[in-house]
């Protein structure tokens, strides 16, 4: 049994910290909701009266918060590194900045604690399911440390390499393919929009041509209804996309479709729909075309 402290119950966190806890692992809940804290309570999460108690003496701290910044914060201005086991682990999960993540790993390493930068891939349903890709990277022998951890919440574990950030560029990989494939789908179907071309049987044609992709048949339903049930919010990728060009920034590589792709969910956030499901932006090529409908 692994004693785990687990720092931000979100949409996908508190599912994740769920699941540990059916695994037969301790968990001790942080976040600043105390909704969450008590859901995870009624689940049988010990508690905990702040970051610092929770941390206390627990093999790992798992950190699935919003950003780097609330990372630091968990970790360094609530005294939740320093409370944790002598070697034990820190294993962060969020998506974040590849540099950002190798700062935090240098100030864990400092502090004679382990670091695993392990960000996940499949959203809630994947955290409801237990079913998260996991991209970590770390020393093989930490990573082999933290399999019945991983095994609790994710069904593709990945040693990606043994240095931190790189887990966090092959997550900002995987969001660069994801941005760029909503936002062409909904390039193509706002074409066919334009000159009337009925956009369901556009969608059935081209899901089952060499043009489909994972995204298209996912998203492309979604951008047939004017209102869908969010599933990944538009402001998800404004951020995601944000973090892409700031790791391309930072390698000194070229990323123009994926900068495309970033302006377009930023137009649909800036028109104050960044709530609404990523397959929205589409919204943003009908303004741009003076498509008055959705075909």
């Amino acid at each position: 049994m692994t004693i785990i402290a687990f720092a931000g119950l979100g949409s996908m966190g508190l599912p994740m910290a769920k699941n540990l806890l059916a695994a037969g692992h301790r968990v001790r809940g942080i976040d600043l909701n105390p909704v969450a804290l008590a859901t995870l309570a009624q689940a049988g999460a010990e508690p905990a009266a702040d970051a610092a108690s929770a941390a206390k003496d627990a093999d790992v701290l798992i950190l699935m918060v919003v950003n780097a910044a609330q990372a630091e914060q968990v970790l360094f201005d609530n005294g939740a590194l320093d409370a944790l086991a002598e070697n034990g682990i820190v294993c962060l999960m969020a998506t974040c900045p590849p540099a950002a993540v190798e700062r935090i790993a240098a100030r864990v390493s400092a502090a004679g604690r382990r670091f695993v930068d392990a960000p996940v891939s499949g959203g809630t349903a994947g955290a409801i399911a237990g079913s998260l890709t996991i991209m970590a990277a770390c020393e093989r022998a930490t990573f082999e440390a933290l399999q019945p951890v991983f095994e609790g919440i994710g069904q593709r574990l990945f040693h990606v390499g043994e240095r931190a950030g790189q887990g966090a560029t092959v997550k900002a990989v995987n969001q660069l393919l994801c941005g760029v494939h909503i936002a062409v789908v909904a390039e193509a179907f706002a074409l066919a929009a334009k000159v009337g071309v009925d956009l369901p049987v556009l969608l059935e044609i081209m899901g089952g041509s060499a043009a489909s992709s994972w995204m298209l048949k996912d998203r492309g339903p979604r951008m047939l209804q004017a209102e869908p049930e969010v599933s990944s919010a538009v402001d998800i990728f404004v951020k995601d996309l944000g973090i892409v060009l700031e790791a391309g920034r930072d390698a000194q590589a070229a990323l123009p479709i994926a900068s495309v792709a970033h302006q377009l969910f930023l137009a649909t956030s800036g028109r104050g729909e960044g709530r609404a499901d990523d397959s929205q932006v589409i919204r943003s090529y009908y303004a741009l075309n003076g498509t008055p409908t959705q075909g």
